[in-house]
């Protein structure tokens, strides 16, 4: 009975199936063995590059990155400080001054480490190469997702990081993140030489380096600290505690947030908007000599920067001569002390500029500054603050437009480029090679700095209406009155034509002052020349105000060269 059973049963299975589901599942078995190995030998041949790149790197540069390591997991702010502000950058000139830091891949491997080290290892990693080699589209879109990383470990977390950074290290990443910002900026909208594969890559990745996304990593950051509450209850009194929160009472959100106060300074500046500009500093006293600014060389030269183009900008001469005159002056008295920093470079290049702004602002506007700063911007400026000055001519334009070319930030585009509708300039529609004709040449050219000479004209349109003032000025300080028909006959314009510029001389006769501890965006109205003068029946009077010769300044400077001549004399005896 059992033997038929049997016999039935197997009479209905089909035996080849059978035979068939064994053979794959056997083939099932090798093909996962068979992926298995080539797992294993893949993992073999990384472990094997990993331990190469590891050998690769020079010795002292692994000590290096295993003692950069050990300090900023003990927490040891000040051993960090030295470490990031002096050691990384001397074996930067050292073992790396044309080429990259080891890749973080290696770096990760021999610190054993994956976390926030390796973040901020990639943020100098990539600061490195944007400083001292040629930047590929790959480089800017890595260091932009690595500052996302960054940024969202800080602001996404439950309770505030225990994580701290020297203040010119948290300087530097804020600086450094809107420099990248600016350049990519830049880079995309220039589309010259760039491949088809890169101009894809663009146009597939819009939100890379976005605007919108870089200010809101910055209104966040001020958020998430609160900082502004803060420096509002420091300048009017309350609970100091309440207001910072957890994590406004954290460094290392406080020092941040306060930065990216500067930082939204600087990138509403290079939009454009320079009213916004100096709103983001609503709450920070720039007459207060103890500000958490002054903390950061570097930082302390930008706000004071931005600060006086946007003044410049909005025909407020005086306060933007007054900022100039006071950071030119700080750089001239800390030189000595900033030889070995790595932004001795940087600052020295920005007080040139800065120089060539208080120059303008001069020429349109005489105001009084230090002895020192006055004597050395003659040395730099002299010539064409005389060409300037003399009125409203095509060589004093020149200089003028020169100046702002030289001085004024780098303007960037907030929007994005059509990228489908672009190609690149060295292939026609088949992809053959070809050369741009002089028109196409041009206009690219325009396009490139069409933000610049947009901020120029705007700018120029302002000197053009503000260089008949000197002129004016130096006939009606001959006269305490005259008849509107001599002063137009001494001009060489008509009468009518003479009402024009002088109700011009007027208007600019006039700006918004900054009152000390209010606002950068505050002002009063206040003369900003010592020339008054009012018409009445065709005949013009003039009022001069004149003020008194600082005397004790040039006896004091006089009384410090002859003191400094004797010492010498008598060490020389």
């Amino acid at each position: 009975m059992y033997q038929e059973n049997y016999d039935d049963y197997g009479a209905e299975i089909d035996v080849d199936a059978v035979v068939d589901s064994f053979t794959v599942a056997e083939d099932f078995d090798l093909l996962a063995e068979e992926k298995y190995y080539e797992h294993q030998m893949l993992q073999q041949i990384q472990q094997k590059q990993l331990v190469a790149g590891i050998e690769a790197i020079p010795e002292q540069i692994r000590d290096f990155l295993l003692y950069f390591h050990r300090v900023f997991t003990q927490k040891n702010l000040g051993k960090l400080s030295h470490v990031y502000e002096y050691q990384f950058n001397k074996l930067s000139e050292k073992f790396f001054p044309n080429k990259s830091w080891p890749d973080p891949r290696f770096v990760s491997a021999l610190v054993n480490d994956e976390g926030i080290f390796m973040i901020l290892y990639r943020e100098i990693y990539f600061r490195h190469i944007y400083a001292r080699l040629q930047v590929t589209l790959e480089d800017r879109v890595f260091s932009f997702e690595n500052y996302c990383e960054l940024f969202n470990f800080i602001l996404n977390s439950t309770a505030p990081e225990s994580l701290e950074l020297p203040n010119q290290w948290l300087w530097d990443i804020i600086d450094e993140f809107i420099y990248q910002y600016q350049t990519f900026c830049t880079f995309r909208s220039n589309v010259d030489n760039k491949s088809v594969e890169e101009l894809e890559i663009l146009k597939n990745n819009p939100n890379v380096w976005d605007t919108i996304s870089v200010l809101n990593v910055l209104y966040s950051l001020i958020s998430k600290s609160s900082i502004s509450k803060q420096l509002y209850v420091e300048t009017h009194g309350g609970d100091m505690i309440e207001a910072a929160g957890k994590y406004g009472s954290c460094q290392l959100y406080k020092m941040l947030g306060y930065f990216s106060l500067i930082g939204l300074l600087r990138v509403h500046c290079m939009l454009g908007d320079y009213t916004l500009a100096l709103q983001s500093l609503e709450n920070i006293d720039l007459g207060n000599h103890r500000a958490l600014y002054t903390r950061v060389p570097a930082c302390h030269v930008t706000i004071y920067y931005y600060v006086a183009f946007s003044y410049m900008m909005m025909r407020r001469y005086s306060d933007a001569t007054r900022c100039l005159a006071t950071i030119l002056s700080f750089i001239s008295r800390t030189r000595q002390y900033q030889v070995k920093s790595v932004h001795y470079d940087i600052i020295n290049k920005k007080a040139d500029q800065m120089y060539a702004l208080l120059a303008i602002c001069m020429a349109l506007s005489p105001s009084r500054v230090d002895e020192q700063t006055h004597s050395t911007l003659r040395e730099k400026y002299g010539e064409q603050q005389n060409k300037m000055q003399r009125g409203n001519n095509e060589e004093a334009l020149a200089i003028f437009q020169d100046l702002f070319i030289y001085a004024c930030p780098k303007f960037v585009n907030p929007t994005c480029p059509d990228f489908s509708s672009e190609k690149p300039s060295t292939s026609n529609e088949d992809g053959e090679v070809t050369e741009e004709n002089d028109d196409e040449k041009e206009a690219r050219k325009k396009n490139k700095f069409e933000l610049q000479n947009y901020q120029l004209k705007i700018f120029m349109n302002e000197v053009s209406l503000q260089l008949i003032v000197p002129t004016l000025r130096s006939f009606l300080k001959l006269y305490t009155s005259m008849t509107l028909e001599k002063l137009a006959s001494f001009l060489d314009v008509s009468t009518d034509e003479l009402r024009n510029q002088l109700m011009v001389y007027k208007t600019r006769s006039s700006q918004l002052k900054h009152s000390t501890g209010a606002s950068p965006l505050s002002g009063e109205p206040s003369p900003s020349t010592d020339l008054g003068f009012a018409i009445e029946n065709d005949v013009v009077y003039i009022a001069e105000s004149k003020t008194g010769r600082r005397y004790a300044d040039w006896f004091i400077r006089n009384s410090t060269k002859i003191l400094e001549l004797v010492t010498s004399l008598e060490t020389k005896a």
